[in-house]
């Protein structure tokens, strides 16, 4: 499975994704000032995904993943950065660039979130059925096993709405990144995370 998460830089500024000067996210919108240098980017991602092709010639299926962790705040796109309607209409214009304009149709969107706290929480920046194949979060633990208790908890919760809401819209359920910063638990894998993975549809 081969997936691609887009850091961008901030047109707005040209700092990296983690500049989160206000005033990024609109200036990528349509009539923003940075919209059309936000276009020859998306021009560049189009190439190299039509590029991507296998012995036969036939495009390759990518998890394509822009705008990930949306709901964080550490990232120029984040929910910090801008409102649920600005996001949603980038999405859109992103989404329909690529598949429309470009005629790009190996790619499967992934929507993606940080942590989320309710149906609501997790849905606010959605753009649509149509426009997401993919609905997935990322999580990782934070501290040593003290904090393996929390972070089964959270987990479990977040891994019980992704995949109803999924299974209501007909859509994969995704745990797209975790993890724990250099593994210092030597059984986190079996004795943390894949406990409360085990049984869920993602």
């Amino acid at each position: 499975v081969i997936t691609i998460s887009w850091h961008m830089r901030n047109p707005f500024t040209g700092g990296s994704a983690w500049d989160t000067t206000k005033g990024s996210l609109s200036s990528i919108l349509p009539g923003g000032s940075k919209h059309q240098l936000f276009t020859i980017w998306l021009d560049k991602v189009a190439g190299f995904m039509n590029e991507l092709r296998d012995g036969e010639g036939k495009p390759i299926p990518v998890l394509f993943r822009p705008f990930h962790e949306l709901t964080g705040n550490w990232f120029w796109w984040c929910r910090n950065n801008g409102t649920a309607d600005e996001f949603q209409t980038i999405w859109k214009f992103t989404i329909d660039y690529l598949k429309v304009k470009k005629q790009l149709h190996n790619l499967l969107y992934v929507y993606n979130t940080a942590g989320f706290t309710s149906e609501a929480d997790f849905l606010e920046r959605y753009a649509g059925d149509n426009y997401a194949d993919v609905l997935s979060y990322d999580m990782y633990q934070f501290g040593g096993r003290a904090e393996r208790a929390a972070f089964i908890k959270d987990m479990r919760s977040q891994l019980e709405l992704l995949t109803r809401v999924s299974a209501q819209k007909n859509k994969i359920a995704a745990l797209a990144e975790t993890g724990l910063e250099a593994i210092p638990d030597s059984t986190w894998w079996t004795e943390t995370l894949w406990p409360v993975l085990k049984g869920f549809p993602v």
